[in-house]
């Protein structure tokens, strides 16, 4: 059995070699002026993108905004947690192109919206070549828990998640419906034959796992290409998974966490044929973005993992041992509400936050 790492039964400690970011690094301001930056990512020529949930996507230059973006999606519903939201670059986009991007989306069946998938061309300061290449149905009047993330692995496969929409008895736990799920998709959108449910009668076969409740980091591991997540809980229960085809995560029949209101709802912690978390977090710290450290700019945390906080306004260093966590250690409490974490082309760690802007970790003078 995978080690799990809780708040409970877990005394935040201090890996070996992994040092506080109060002793070595500090955050700087690096873009300004964008109110809640979902998504970033980098143009092969080294241009930023970043997506501000209200609808609106920048072109950002050497820490400058240079453009903001035209042609986005003419049917985007800002809405509570809804928006404009992560974007991603196809990891050939040097040759093809294509840029990756959620929203939450009004076209299609039902009020309200539901999280779409596209892709487009940037020409200029204008997006072309415009394709929906998935979207959950039906829309849903309810304004939160449209996932979100987007990532490649090194098979070129794109992932893409879709929280539970609030309907947390009805759609995570059924695989012929939308939402609670990750996803995994050609990059032109075709259903990859080998999908765990591509021969299940009237499942959603673009379903690669199931049974999550809001995953808003994703990303792949440097090392194994195995690809990681992580969750909000209700009242705890924040996960972090390694996402494996056909498997279910137990969402909301296995939960750490309880009701808003205090009172409980979940069968347990454990089921057979339902994943265990690699760690959870009680109590909650509202998990969003990660990024693995690869870069020799931070040498101590090289091999780890970074997390945001929304919650608690800081970032969270996750010492690794192979696929265990062994040590969790605040970073730069009081950046602000991460929003979204990346680590660049030029080997630093950005961070998004609420109202805050983009800020870049780099080491203290």
């Amino acid at each position: 059995m995978k080690r799990i790492l809780g708040i409970s039964g877990f005394l935040l400690m201090l890996g070996a070699g992994v040092v506080t970011a109060q002793e070595n690094y500090e955050a700087e301001m690096y873009v300004e002026g964008i109110d809640i930056p979902w998504g970033m990512d980098w143009l092969p020529n080294g241009d930023m993108l970043i997506t501000e949930r209200s609808g609106e996507l920048y072109l950002v230059r050497d820490g400058e905004i240079v453009s903001t973006i035209s042609n986005l999606p003419d049917d985007i519903d800002p809405n509570r947690q809804g928006g404009f939201l992560d974007v991603k670059v196809h990891p050939n986009a040097d040759e093809n192109g294509w840029i990756y991007f959620t929203y939450s989306a009004s076209q299609g069946e039902g009020s309200g919206s539901n999280t779409a998938l596209v892709r487009a061309r940037l020409e200029g300061t204008s997006l072309t070549d415009y394709e929906v290449i998935y979207k959950a149905t039906p829309n849903n009047p309810r304004g939160f828990h449209y996932g979100s993330r987007i990532d490649f692995d090194p098979d070129g496969y794109v992932y893409f998640t879709i929280g539970d929409r609030g309907q947390r008895d009805d759609l995570p736990q059924d695989i012929t419906k939308d939402g609670g799920k990750v996803y995994r998709l050609h990059d032109d959108g075709r259903i990859p034959a080998d999908n765990p449910f591509v021969n299940v009668e009237g499942a959603k076969t673009a379903t690669y796992s199931y049974g999550h409740r809001n995953p808003q980091g994703m990303e792949v591991h440097p090392v194994t290409g195995k690809m990681w997540a992580h969750e909000h809980g209700p009242q705890g229960g924040d996960e972090l998974n390694i996402i494996e085809p056909g498997k279910n995560y137990g969402w909301p029949v296995l939960s750490y966490g309880i009701n808003y209101n205090g009172t409980e709802f979940a069968e347990g912690t454990e089921r057979e044929g339902m994943e265990h978390p690699v760690v959870y977090w009680v109590p909650s710290i509202a998990p969003s973005g990660m990024a693995f450290v690869t870069s020799d700019r931070y040498p101590e945390w090289k091999g780890h993992l970074i997390i945001g906080s929304l919650k608690f306004a800081k970032l969270e260093l996750l010492e690794l041992e192979g696929e265990e966590v062994v040590s969790k250690t605040d970073v730069l409490p009081g950046i602000g509400r991460v929003r979204s974490v990346e680590q660049g082309p030029d080997g630093y760690i950005y961070v998004g936050t609420d109202r805050g802007g983009i800020k870049r970790i780099v080491p203290k003078s």
